[in-house]
């Protein structure tokens, strides 16, 4: 690995069929799209040697330990989302944890919330941090990866980046606002090929 990236990691959050896909109710809109960004991404960092965080929802079929203002969502006549098992919580097409990735399952909004992420980042001397992926629930960026990026950086960490264009939002307009924010606190956003180009 390179001297410039050393203590730095790859966050790939909620790429779930039930999050990304069409079919799905869950679904972002223009999911879709940045999947071929997520893979080329999740690409680098393996050239880079990075370790990599798979970062996905898992649900009890009964919807048990799903927030209570979702709860509702997972009764008997409903189509129950990101359940443990199921095909819906697989990755999308074109994305795979190696044995050598790290699976993290979370049950709330942020990586961070009751989850071992912090420790397992300090433990792997992880002091900078690169996040993209799926931002919401069709709503805006704030449910998954920006509650994620706003815990890193009261975490203290070093470093925290996030992919503009390996990231959706339900409309553009959300998407740059939030951005906006972001950066107002901090967070470096790149697009893949700055990415890509930084530091080599």
């Amino acid at each position: 690995m390179a001297e410039a990236w050393k203590q730095t990691a790859l966050l790939v959050i909620d790429m779930q069929k039930d999050l990304i896909l069409p079919y799905s109710p869950a679904a972002v809109k223009g999911g879709e799209a940045i999947v071929p960004n997520v893979i080329k991404a999740v690409e680098l960092a393996r050239n880079r040697d990075l370790p990599i965080i798979w970062v996905v929802r898992e649900h009890d079929s009964l919807g048990r330990d799903v927030e209570l203002f979702r709860r509702h969502f997972y009764a008997a006549d409903k189509t129950k989302l990101v359940v443990k098992g199921s095909s819906g919580a697989e990755l999308v097409e074109g994305l795979e944890i190696k044995s050598h990735d790290y699976k993290l399952i979370k049950t709330r909004f942020s990586a961070f919330h009751n989850t071992n992420l912090h420790s397992y980042l300090q433990g792997a001397g992880i002091s900078k941090i690169v996040v993209c992926g799926n931002l919401n629930l069709n709503i805006n960026i704030n449910s998954f990866l920006r509650q994620t990026v706003f815990d890193a950086v009261s975490l203290d960490y070093d470093e925290v980046t996030v992919i503009v264009d390996a990231t959706a939002a339900a409309t553009s307009e959300i998407h740059c606002a939030n951005v906006v924010d972001m950066k107002n606190i901090g967070v470096a956003t790149p697009t893949l090929e700055e990415w890509c180009h930084a530091n080599n």
